[in-house]
């Protein structure tokens, strides 16, 4: 058959053993027809096929991020002032003036997550202060990770907060001496108080939630995305919030594919919500581009430990046990698999007991179920996740919050954690992501960059060398390791015959620059399924053209998205220094760590 695509004269990495590298690959229908040399593949050609010079360039399978919250996103990115990469403080806040500036009332400035102030040349949060300064009167919401947020004066009044608002469930209200709001909000012990104050912010329109979306989407092309796992959030009901990314699969505009999981929305409502949504659909569901994945991360509310290392580690109440084994069981009898956020090896532990306990009346070792993050498992809660047949998705979380681990517990207890190393070793399902876009950066390549050289965007080195990934390897875990997560890894996650044609082009070769020069990475050719779906530089020709960002105050429009101009941490003098029993910190800073 003759093909309708070739790409040729490339470094392809191809991550199929019997041809790991290849010049060039043939594409028909979406799916790979071929892979060899130039000449191979040219000459099955004919006039009417497509011919794409590689002129050289790196091409790599696509990247699959095994937890994103891209639905979510989506539906605010074009709201979102991204912080993400931004190299300096002044440079954050200059960008804050310039938007409160520019955005009519009655909407808010919102910093959603992302960044952290070790990626700062500063070395410091911002104050108080100094996002009053820049916004005088229109509110701001700066989320830090899932700790914290700051709101301006602006804000407090938008919601009508004083001295006599109480706390709210989960949170605290930060005051000075006369009981007045500061303006700072605690997760202390859950991030419910982030959710709830973020939720009061005007929304988008129907039209541009679809426009915000699909600008989203370009964003992820933009660094080689072409398949998420998305995992549900706070506030994502369903089917409501879904209706955006159908509409765009149904108008041939989705550009990565989704594969999602249902998240229960209401703390003691959540069998109702799993017995409800059972009778309305099914794992597998929709098509290859957008597809139910089964349910999670989260299916009780008191199953969450929120990974905020600034507390201590959340005690799981004791009604825990009866709530999950109660969705579990559901789960498992009606064959659904199912993810769970789990940070700490304690709470893992006692959410195998429950898993054990299924097991036997309702056998889950081919469900493809998986702990997500699982940032301090243990080797023998490793075991058990095998014995079951479970996989673990990991992130790049302590690359945003290393310096805290080590705070509260050592830079000792930091090595290996997550321990990627003995999961490889041991054979397990391991995929790679990035919790994206409000607990870290949805950027790939920080991650990648993570895995490899065990950085945090400060600068920290976390990891003995021995426990780094090799570059295949980190790649591996963000392609086809990826892939078993949705059940996909037969089609996708590699390039070669018989495979989904998703790729992306590099800006620079991933195996040949220096390690720190990987967070710069971007794509300059991205194909989903063997269409273009971006495109720069030479090959900006054949990238399919955006509408306008809507609405036209967008920070999306001002600004972008994730800033690459500055991809290598710098080494200045607020980079922690410890001891070499990790218990002394010098800072130099003030930054609080």
């Amino acid at each position: 058959m003759v093909p309708q695509q070739v790409l040729y004269n490339g470094k392809i990495t191809t991550l199929y053993s019997k041809k790991p590298e290849v010049t060039a690959l043939s594409v028909t229908d979406g799916v790979i027809s071929a892979i060899g040399s130039d000449d191979e593949i040219l000459a099955t050609a004919d006039q009417h096929t497509e011919k794409i010079d590689l002129q050289g360039r790196r091409v790599i399978p696509g990247l699959n991020d095994s937890h994103l919250h891209v639905i979510r996103a989506g539906l605010f990115y074009n709201l979102e002032l991204r912080w993400d990469g931004v190299p300096s403080l002044s440079q954050a806040l200059a960008q804050l003036k310039e938007q409160a500036d520019n955005t009519p009332p009655p909407q808010w400035v919102r910093v959603i997550g992302g960044w952290n102030e070790f990626q700062f040349v500063e070395g410091r949060m911002p104050t108080l202060d100094e996002i009053n300064k820049a916004a005088p009167h229109t509110p701001v919401f700066v989320l830090h990770l899932y700790d914290s947020a700051l709101l301006n004066q602006a804000a407090l009044r938008q919601l009508g907060f004083d001295r006599d608002t109480p706390n709210p469930p989960g949170g605290l209200i930060a005051r000075d001496s006369r009981g007045n709001p500061t303006g700072l909000l605690i997760a202390e012990p859950s991030a419910l108080i982030l959710y709830s104050t973020i939720a009061n912010a005007p929304k988008l329109s129907f039209e541009d939630q679809l426009n915000s979306t699909r600008f989203y989407l370009r964003e992820l092309n933009r660094f080689g995305i072409t398949s998420v796992s998305d995992a549900g959030g706070g506030g994502q009901n369903y089917p409501e919030d879904y209706a955006v990314v159908k509409n765009l699969n149904d108008n041939g505009q989705l550009t990565v594919r989704i594969a999602y999981s249902l998240f229960a929305q209401k703390p003691g409502q959540e069998l109702n919500d799993y017995s409800r949504w059972l009778g309305m659909t099914a794992p597998g569901d929709g098509d290859h581009l957008l597809r139910v994945n089964g349910a999670g991360e989260n299916l009780v509310w008191s199953a969450a430990d929120f990974e905020n290392f600034l507390q201590p580690r959340p005690d799981l109440r004791p009604v825990m046990e009866q709530e999950l084994e109660a969705v579990v069981s559901k789960l498992a009898e009606a064959r659904w698999p199912w993810r769970i956020h789990a940070t700490y090896d304690e709470s893992i532990g006692r959410f195998l007991d429950i898993f054990e306990r299924v097991h036997r009346q309702h056998p889950i070792n081919d469900l493809r179920w998986f702990i997500d993050h699982a940032e301090t498992v243990s080797e023998r809660n490793l075991e058990r996740i095998q014995a079951l047949g479970g996989g673990i998705a990991t992130q790049h979380r302590m690359a945003y919050q290393g310096e805290y681990y080590i705070r509260r517990y050592g830079r000792e207890s930091a090595r290996r954690k997550p321990p990627l190393r003995q999961m490889l070793k041991m054979g397990l399902p391991v995929g790679a992501g990035t919790d994206g876009t409000r607990v870290a950066s949805y950027h790939p390549w920080t991650c990648l960059w993570w895995m490899v050289t065990s950085k945090t965007v400060g600068g920290t080195v976390l990891h003995e060398e021995a426990d780094r990934l090799t570059r295949e390897e980190a790649l591996r875990l963000y392609t086809h390791g990826s892939a078993w997560f949705s059940h996909e890894d037969h089609c996708k996650g590699t390039l070669e015959p018989g495979r989904f044609a998703d790729l992306a082009v590099l800006s620079d070769d991933y195996f040949r620059i220096d390690p720190d020069e990987i967070r710069g990475l971007e794509s300059l050719l991205t194909m989903v399924g063997g269409k273009v779906v971006y495109g720069t530089g030479d090959f900006a020709r054949l990238s399919p053209p955006l509408p306008p960002v809507s609405p036209d105050w967008s920070p999306v429009a001002r600004f972008g998205g994730y800033d690459s101009r500055s991809p290598v941490p710098p080494a200045h003098h607020h980079t922690p220094i410890m001891a070499a029993d990790g218990r002394v910190w010098e800072t130099g800073c003030g930054c609080g760590v």
